[in-house]
């Protein structure tokens, strides 16, 4: 899999243009393109009772981030890169697909949402929405800042989270296209423990031992292809015992696939790769259900 052309979507506080220094090492797998984005948020500058529309607010915006983007266009320009802008008023999830249809962009790097819980639940969390329209991988890129644990750019030490579905199966596979990049994957699958508790000790040797020759199999393909690969079997909650595991196997970046399960199912029963998403302290990529 090629990553010819990215988009990178910030609002600055949470990605600046040390985040992506960290992502030029792309570069061994095509990048040549990067494509800036900025959303304004609709609300920011919408009418208002006395006021009307903010339009010198929008310009103010607009102005702002294009020196932004001007500075950070220059320093790539100097390394041979193409790059390209967007500076919108409206939705993110909305004006992000628009951009990645017309770019073709091959992966699209956003920040941690900061919603709130109350407001995921009735308008949808960001990132559940870009996976639902985007047929590329998202990145949901973390300050290190945030977690001076995490040493390293994102795709050196990956943690592949598997759960035998295909839309785990296929993280591995865009994996698979990217070993140039990788120092080392570590390969995890968390058991459900109430599948474990109450079975004899046999059983639940059983069980680790099937998960176990599974994920032997995974990190066997990448050893082929001359990368370190080691595979560990967690028991317990999912979204807590990923987290465990990429903090004691000091990964780089969780990845996970996403389905394209209903919203208000996700609403109510939530979504692993959602939580960790927007939960976990390391850069998330999330595989869509139909890569292009």
């Amino acid at each position: 899999m090629k990553i010819g052309k990215l988009l990178y979507v910030t609002k600055f506080e949470d990605l600046g243009y040390d985040a992506l220094k960290t992502l030029l090492s792309l570069r061994q797998s095509g990048l040549e393109h990067i494509v800036f984005m900025y959303v304004i948020e609709r609300e920011k500058v919408a009418m208002r009772r006395g006021i009307g529309y903010q339009k010198s607010e929008a310009i103010r915006l607009k102005e702002t981030a294009n020196i932004r983007f001007i500075d950070w266009a220059e320093r790539l320009f100097e390394q041979g890169m193409e790059v390209g802008v967007y500076i919108q008023i409206g939705s993110l999830a909305a004006e992000v697909a628009k951009a990645v249809a017309k770019e073709e962009a091959d992966l699209v790097v956003i920040g941690r949402s900061h919603k709130t819980i109350l407001e995921q639940f009735y308008a949808g969390s960001t990132v559940t929405e870009l996976i639902r329209r985007l047929p590329v991988p998202v990145l949901v890129y973390k300050p290190v800042t945030d977690s001076p644990f995490i040493t390293g750019t994102p795709f050196q030490r990956p943690l592949i989270a598997t759960d035998w579905w295909p839309a785990s199966l296929r993280a591995v596979e865009y994996l698979l296209d990217l070993t140039p990049l990788i120092e080392e994957v570590r390969v995890v699958h968390v058991a459900d423990a109430d599948e474990i508790e109450g079975s004899s000790v046999m059983n639940a040797q059983k069980t680790r031992k099937e998960a176990k020759a599974r994920l032997e199999e995974i990190c066997a393909r990448f050893q082929a292809q001359g990368t370190a690969a080691r595979s560990h079997v967690y028991v317990g909650n999912a979204e807590t015992e990923i987290e465990k595991a990429a903090r004691e196997c000091r990964a780089t970046m969780v990845v996970l696939g996403s389905s394209s399960k209903n919203l208000w199912v996700e609403r109510w029963l939530g979504s692993t790769p959602r939580q960790i998403a927007e939960n976990s302290a390391f850069p998330t990529l999330l595989i869509p259900p139909a890569i292009r």
